[in-house]
């Protein structure tokens, strides 16, 4: 018989690249991640990994064996969910990952909701970036997490992972005057660190346009951005929720390009009443008539 712990490290090694990357995820030491790893090559009689150097790589039966475990951990996480029905009232911990400016405008108000009709659920939000939102699920150090994409930055499928939507919002080029995004290709610009999604979008939205942007600011926080339009440093783009507060200098022309929020949370786990009952209080605040009072 498979052991699911061993199963769940060949997925993470899968998703992560390196013995490494496992062991920090999921605070092992990389000599008890190999270790593991040879104990299920035995198990399963076939060999899963081919070592080279300091390198590994999964073979094709290793790969097919992470899709198996892709749904063996689906299924053990529904018949968790159902068990979870069954004792009554709402308990534990529930950990909401979100970025920075769906937490205090989306996961605040709903956090109201979910204290007041479950109190003896113990609710913990994290400030995640998107890109990393997938890894912390599998890795259940997050239970549920809002995560985005863009216009020119589509997201992939996600392994592992169910999701839902939440909130489409309209994106702004933020600058002194009414413009469109090619009057502005010598101007500086204000964008995400790299690596962000709100970095990537800025060049793909202007390359789209005919040029490539001069970045001269980096900020992950859109209040900064605003203050950095404001006071002649450069234009940027900024999605609805990021544009609650804008300074008078600050002119916010809407733009072709949308910015989508979804619900993502693993494989399973969308019935387990807590997350349930998140997905839920989510949902309300950004239905619309909700929306009146966040954007």
């Amino acid at each position: 018989m498979l052991d699911v712990r061993r199963l769940r490290l060949l997925r993470e090694l899968a998703h992560r690249g390196t013995i490494a990357a496992v062991a920090e995820a999921l605070t092992y030491t990389p000599s008890a991640v190999s270790q593991q790893l040879t104990a299920l090559e035995r198990e399963a009689g076939v060999p899963l990994l081919e070592r080279t150097g300091r390198s590994v790589a999964l073979t094709p039966a290793a790969l097919r064996l992470v899709e198996h475990t892709e749904t063996v951990l689906a299924v053990l996480e529904q018949a968790e969910a159902e068990l979870s029905s069954g004792r009554g009232e709402l308990a534990g911990t529930l950990r909401i990952g979100a970025f920075a400016t769906a937490a205090h405008t989306i996961v605040a108000p709903a956090l109201v909701a979910l204290s007041r009709d479950h109190p003896r659920l113990e609710l913990l939000v994290t400030e995640v970036d998107p890109a990393d939102t997938p890894a912390a699920l599998r890795a259940e150090t997050l239970d549920l997490a809002l995560v985005q994409e863009y216009d020119y930055v589509p997201r992939g499928p996600e392994t592992g992972l169910d999701s839902d939507p939440l909130l489409e919002e309209v994106v702004y080029l933020a600058a002194p005057t009414a413009t469109e995004v090619a009057a502005h290709r010598d101007s500086p610009w204000i964008a995400g660190t790299p690596g962000t999604l709100c970095h990537l979008v800025t060049i793909r939205a202007c390359e789209a346009a005919g040029f490539t942007p001069r970045i001269r600011h980096h900020t992950d926080d859109f209040g900064t951005v605003l203050a950095l339009v404001a006071a002649g440093q450069g234009v940027a783009f900024v999605p609805e929720l990021g544009a609650t507060t804008v300074p008078a200098p600050v002119t916010l022309t809407p733009l072709p390009i949308r910015r989508r929020t979804r619900l993502a949370y693993r494989s399973g786990t969308g019935s387990h009443p807590a997350v349930a009952a998140a997905r839920a209080a989510l949902h309300a605040v950004t239905a619309p008539a909700a929306r009146q009072t966040i954007s």
